[in-house]
């Protein structure tokens, strides 16, 4: 059963929309090392800017506006094939026409040339409905100018790219007439003032924004490296690039080779300095960035925090996600921070930090919080949390459950674990259905069809679906912000990146069915719609997070597995109010008598007079 009137507690509590604040007349937040108080009660919601909403197809990308994006097929090429934006509800796995003339058969080279045409207009149409879900804090991947889909390969830092906003061409010519270096110069494009018009929207609703960067290295189409990789020696911006070999112009072959990210030379690196020990993937490092470059983060990063630049950043975004954190020398990130609290002490900085040994070990969070990060993106709970919830039953004991988050939690400090962001997705893995849907599978391990023939790509089933119910009980009622990635509340699925980078499910369209398999195996035939139900009941756990935020964020932790049952319990109390959360894991019924008094507040499957039915659960608050 559902609780149906907990849309209504919002009001009943107080938590109606009013614009976030963004000051602090001490700065304690920032300068303490202590997270901002709101990023405890944050309720969040990704949007992957590109295949959320085409608000506006007059500034779809073009060839040229692609020239460059890996895989690097040109514009000549591109037009001469007949490409053309793909339609918003085509069958995922279905190659179009141009896909065809250009590599036929290879479904996954042809995806990354792929544009649907979401833009910052989209994502203005839909605020309501976002908001409407009871989140209260957007992550947004990249803007910045880039001619890739999922732009974390810059072509300009400094300003939102322009197919993102309503005049390319005009955006265009503002930007090639400023100088890269010289803040005085910088212009704010018709697209950048779109996403300042987003960030008033959002803030009138109560919703604050943060915008996502990758520090660590640009595009090769970025202003700077184009100018090293055309003048070597002699570019004035040679330093900030680890440059292996100058091309010698006497030889008809180019010699240029330069680090990029994780070798890949489509991303060069910006240079480390004063580095110490012997960084690699997995292990923070002490150490700076080339101080040109710096310098440069910091006054793009100063302009989106108050864009005025009037010493009130309310009119700024709220913080940043930063990409590929741990790659970035500790050093650096100190200094960022100072930048950004100095502007705003109530911005966050969420560090993307993952593997310690894949697909193993994840990287305790511990040394990235405090003096560095408010938050990190926190993926680790995520494995136990899929293993409890499996379909099937559960691939973990409640009590061993219960023992690894406490482990996991143990290793934070305490004045930060409320601010995790708690993931149950993101660009970077399988949709939450899906990875439920193949729990048999390691998680991250190869999770999709090019690696793994027979992982399931259709329709996840009701079991499956289940499990999603269950998970997103668990995040809402567990230490941690919750997290969503878009179109998880309305149940799409799909693999490992590109598939769950499709096109957000909107009730006005008519999707195709989807039927096509990427290598031509039989597979199901399903319809592409929006689950009702499960939106339905992601606003009611999204609102009683937001409604109860001091019991979930703060609340004490007690917890009462029972093994022999297959029984997850456990009980939030701050302030005189308390939930107690019970998970039927089993295939039996279980009996539970919730506290005299206690109101049922949100429930998965039946739940009846105590009893929950198999692969149930409830939340129950005592007040």
């Amino acid at each position: 059963m559902r609780f149906a009137a907990l849309s209504a507690l919002l009001v009943l509590a107080g938590c109606s929309a009013t614009a976030p604040s963004s000051s602090s007349p001490t700065g304690a937040a920032s300068r303490t090392g202590l997270p901002p108080d709101w990023a405890a009660h944050a309720v969040w919601y990704q949007i992957f800017p590109e295949r959320f909403a085409n608000g506006d197809p007059s500034n779809d990308p073009t060839p040229e506006s692609m020239e460059g994006a890996w895989p690097q097929v040109g514009a000549d090429s591109l037009r001469l094939a007949g490409w053309e934006p793909t339609p918003w509800t085509w069958d995922w796995y279905e190659q179009e026409p141009w896909a065809r003339e250009i590599r036929p058969g290879d479904f996954y080279f042809t995806a990354q040339l792929r544009r649907y045409g979401g833009d910052l207009a989209g994502i203005l149409d839909r605020l309501d409905y976002v908001a409407s879900l009871g989140v209260n804090a957007i992550y947004l991947n990249p803007l910045n100018d880039s001619p890739s889909l999922h732009k974390y390969d810059a072509r300009t830092w400094r300003h939102v790219d322009p197919h993102f906003g309503p005049d390319p061409e005009g955006d265009n010519a503002i930007i090639a007439a400023e100088d890269p270096l010289d803040p005085a110069s910088w212009r704010f494009t018709a697209a950048d003032e779109q996403f300042l018009e987003l960030i008033r929207e959002a803030h009138a609703r109560g919703i604050r924004v943060v915008l996502d960067y990758s520090w660590n290295h640009t595009g090769d189409q970025f202003w700077a490296f184009r100018d090293v990789a055309e003048r070597g020696r002699q570019s004035d911006y040679v330093n900030w690039y680890t440059v292996e070999r100058f091309d010698d112009p006497a030889t008809p072959e180019s010699e240029f080779e330069y680090k990029g990210w994780l070798g890949i030379s489509t991303l060069p690196e910006i240079r480390k300095t004063d580095q110490t020990g012997d960084p690699h993937l997995g292990v923070p490092y002490d150490g700076d960035m080339e101080e040109a470059a710096s310098q440069h983060v910091f006054a793009i990063s100063r302009r989106w925090l108050d864009p005025n630049g009037d010493g009130d950043p309310s009119d700024g975004v709220d913080g940043f996600r930063l990409d590929v954190a741990e790659m970035v020398p500790l050093g650096f990130w100190r200094r960022y921070r100072d930048v950004v609290k100095a502007v705003n002490p109530e911005a966050i900085l969420v560090g993307e930090i993952w593997w310690q040994q894949w697909p193993d070990t994840m990287m305790p969070p511990a040394p990235y919080l405090g003096d560095v990060f408010d938050s990190v993106m926190h993926y680790r709970p995520f494995a136990p949390t899929r293993l409890l919830v499996a379909p099937g039953g559960p691939r973990i004991a409640p009590s061993a459950y219960a023992a690894h988050l406490d482990s996991l939690f143990a290793t934070v400090p305490s004045s930060h674990v409320a601010a995790l962001m708690a993931m149950s997705g993101s660009h970077d893995t399988p949709r939450l259905a899906t990875t439920l849907y193949n729990a048999e599978v390691q998680y991250k391990n190869e999770e999709n069809p090019r690696h793994r023939p027979g992982y399931r790509i259709d329709q996840p089933d009701a079991d499956a679906m289940r499990s999603v119910w269950l998970y997103r009980l668990l995040q809402v009622t567990l230490p941690g912000a919750p997290h969503v990635y878009y179109g998880d509340e309305v149940g799409m699925w799909g693999a490992d990146d590109p598939d769950d980078r499709k096109p957000m499910l909107w009730p006005e369209y008519d999707y195709a069915m989807e039927e096509t398999h990427p290598f031509g195996q039989t597979r199901a035939t399903d319809a592409v719609a929006i689950d009702e139900d499960l939106l339905a009941f992601t606003r009611d756990a999204l609102t009683l997070r937001r409604t109860y935020a001091d019991v979930f964020a703060h609340g004490t932790l007690l917890w009462r597995p029972d093994d022999d049952r297959q029984l997850l319990v456990f009980e939030r109390e701050h302030g005189g109010q308390t939930a107690l959360v019970a998970v039927n894991l089993g295939t039996e019924p279980q009996a539970l008598t919730p506290p005299s008094g206690a109101r049922l507040a949100l429930a998965v499957g039946e739940v009846t007079s105590g009893t929950l039915s198999p692969r149930a659960a409830a939340v129950w608050i005592s007040e």
